[in-house]
């Protein structure tokens, strides 16, 4: 159930039904646990570009070590290699992101973006009038295709884009065409 809530779109009703309360009731416990900084809902961007979007939240930990021992994860290595490496790594780009702005003084507005059709930008800074999108990927060595949906993204939103990014965990900034920066997490 970690993983449905804290990765995943966030089926409320769903939620609610695994942990055998109201809905209500899983809605005030979600709105304390944002309110206390324990989570993060991220919203979707929406805009009118002709394509269905996704329009249910997500929900993450504010901190990946907290996800981690949520899903029984003691050990870096193993949590890396296992199915949840990517939902840690993208918790830890949005949870360094939120707190690298908060700390410049910046309300923070971050949300996500995804088709119906599966294309998905995990993160999505907007910047004023701008949009700066993100994608957290678990792989040290990115390559261009990772950034599909980079891409797509610019091809929707054009002259709204101010940079494009793909946070990973190497320490080499790589330049992935179309003015893809593959960012070293080091560097957020």
């Amino acid at each position: 159930m970690t993983y449905h809530m804290f990765h995943n779109q966030l089926n409320i009703t769903d939620l609610a039904r695994d942990l055998g309360v109201a809905v209500n009731t899983a809605k005030a416990r979600l709105s304390v646990l944002e309110a206390t900084y324990q989570v993060i809902v991220l919203r979707p961007y929406f805009a009118n570009v002709g394509k269905r979007l996704v329009k249910t939240p997500k929900v993450y930990f504010t901190d990946a070590g907290t996800l981690c021992y949520s899903a029984a994860l003691k050990d870096p290595a193993h949590a890396a290699a296992g199915p949840m490496g990517g939902a840690i790594m993208e918790t830890a780009v949005l949870s360094e992101i939120i707190k690298t702005l908060a700390h410049r003084g910046i309300d923070p507005q971050a949300c996500f973006w995804r088709t119906a059709a599966g294309k998905e930008v995990d993160i999505v800074v907007e910047a004023g009038a701008k949009l700066v999108p993100m994608e957290g990927k678990l792989l040290a060595a990115p390559r261009p295709a990772m950034a599909s949906a980079l891409k797509t993204f610019q091809e929707d939103f054009g002259d709204k884009v101010l940079a494009k990014y793909v946070v990973q965990p190497g320490d080499i900034t790589l330049f992935l065409g179309s003015g893809i920066t593959a960012l070293p997490f080091s560097e957020l």
